[in-house]
């Protein structure tokens, strides 16, 4: 019955918390890729290759469904994947699909022509693989019509958070925020198109100011994944146990991740 989560490196612990959360009685399979983190400064095919061998690692655990919980590989890698890659009784989800439907507010099944939304002015924060593939504008011009999508590729701030190095982690937010407001003065609302940075959604918000909606990834995912197994029961896989796998130093990104989440993890060899 286990779901796998996959990311890069420890921002996927995000929405590993959130979707424990909301669904308490699924045991899941957390795989951080971190001795290859970053990867938002990594080309598609780098990123495709080291997808697919974790999102691998995760099946032989007994996943059947996978959650790319790494906005660089949902951009780069995941269409690939579905299309060519994974085996027809599993599952590759990315985390752009909740995303794109709090914004336009409608269903991804919903196929009827692009229309107008609420929010015109978007601000997109993402790493600079993310903002370089164009897959959130991509996907969201097939739903919507009118909106401008100004998107800032936010270099350095995954290795501050990876480093647990606040301070800098936070000045490198203003650095980024203040870069994008000087080609979009006003923007409505704000992607945290990465899943380390809701660890930052503080200080973006306070950067941004309180007008400016910010929308984090995290508790959308969870939401679509209890929407999507409740459809789906039987995707939950053969995995009966709840673990934590990395390429990474064990102790280290334990002890990282006991940061993060303020509960001890306990991370293996991958």
């Amino acid at each position: 019955m286990a779901v796998g989560v996959f990311d890069s490196g420890l921002g996927g612990l995000t929405v590993l918390d959130a979707v424990s959360r909301r669904l308490p009685d699924v045991p899941f399979v957390y795989f951080g890729d971190n001795a290859h983190a970053p990867y938002g400064i990594r080309d598609a095919e780098d990123v495709y290759k080291l997808t697919t061998a974790a999102v691998s690692r995760l099946f032989d655990a007994g996943c059947d469904l996978a959650i790319l919980a790494c906005n660089t590989a949902s951009a780069a890698a995941l269409r690939r994947m579905q299309e060519s890659w994974v085996p027809k009784d599993k599952r590759v989800l990315g985390v752009f699909v909740p995303l794109i439907e709090a914004l336009t507010e409608r269903q991804w099944g919903d196929n009827s022509p692009p229309r107008e939304v609420a929010v015109k002015h978007v601000a997109l924060f993402a790493t600079p693989a993310t903002v370089a593939s164009r897959a959130f504008q991509r996907e969201l011009a097939f739903r919507a019509i009118g909106v401008d999508v100004e998107a800032q590729p936010c270099g350095g701030l995954v290795d501050a958070i990876e480093a647990g190095d606040e301070m800098l982690a936070e000045a490198l937010v203003r650095s980024h925020v203040e870069a994008l407001k000087r080609r979009m003065p006003h923007p409505e609302a704000a992607i945290l198109g990465c899943t380390h940075y809701p660890l930052l959604q503080g200080a973006f918000q306070e950067a941004l100011g309180e007008g400016v909606k910010v929308y984090s990834q995290a508790n959308l995912v969870a939401e679509s994944l209890a929407d999507y197994l409740g459809r789906h029961p039987g995707m939950r896989g053969t995995g009966d146990a709840s673990m934590f796998l990395t390429t990474g130093d064990p102790g280290f990104v334990s002890d990282k991740a006991t940061q993060f989440l303020r509960r001890r993890i306990e991370f293996r060899a991958a």
